[in-house]
């Protein structure tokens, strides 16, 4: 009798199991049905440094501290350190206010710092990066003004511009230009623009599906 009585409940703890096995089962494929995968990039929250016409300290880094990532020299592809210059955004500048912002004719210098309060920083940003000077040489916004960046150490770095170029206008600017024009006709997302180049501006546009991938030339 014991037997029986342990083979029946061993019998329905087996059936227990199977039933919260399936019930699990139907609820995560609820999930994925209802909240499908995004085809885009991960959007990562920025630090937000709220600091018009002025540069914010809101890093101290150290001569030497921080190393360039060289892409494609001749071509003025650099990255920053993400260590020292992750990028940082104005709270301000928002989605539902890009009209009377950063879509609105004016924006960028209304809210620049005088050359004066650049100069300063650049000065040190070359220190901390281990850059010489040069005037090819641009005190960069990472995530752009027209973009809503930020006027901040953590945004800001001492961009090398392409090998032979005479002044600062550099790659970069097109895909900012790319991108403020994108989200200014609601194609794409503010805060999508700011991460991609943030995380990397050489392939921000295709990343975004603004441009078609470069093909990889090689022989075969």
């Amino acid at each position: 009798m014991k037997a029986s009585r342990w083979l029946v409940v061993i019998a329905v703890a087996v059936v227990i199991i199977a039933v919260a096995v399936v019930l699990l089962a139907q609820r995560r494929m609820a999930t994925d049905t209802a909240s499908p995968p995004s085809s885009g990039p991960s959007v990562a929250a920025l630090k937000a440094v709220r600091s018009p016409g002025k540069v914010a300290q809101d890093e101290i880094l150290r001569p030497g501290q921080c190393q360039l990532r060289t892409i494609d020299a001749k071509l003025g592809q650099y990255l920053p350190d993400p260590a020292c210059t992750p990028g940082s955004v104005d709270p301000a500048v928002t989605q539902a206010n890009i009209g009377s912002t950063i879509c609105r004719s004016g924006y960028t210098k209304q809210v620049r710092p005088p050359a004066g309060e650049t100069g300063r920083f650049k000065a040190a940003g070359l220190k901390e990066y281990g850059l010489r000077k040069s005037s090819s040489t641009e005190f960069d916004h990472l995530v752009s003004l027209e973009l809503g960046g930020a006027n901040a150490v953590s945004n800001l770095w001492p961009q090398p511009n392409r090998k032979g170029a005479t002044g600062t206008t550099n790659p970069k600017d097109r895909v900012e230009g790319r991108l403020k024009a994108a989200v200014c006709a609601r194609k794409l997302p503010l805060a999508m623009a700011q991460e991609a180049i943030a995380r990397n501006w050489v392939t921000a546009l295709y990343d975004l599906g603004l441009e078609p991938a470069p093909r990889l030339s090689g022989g075969g």
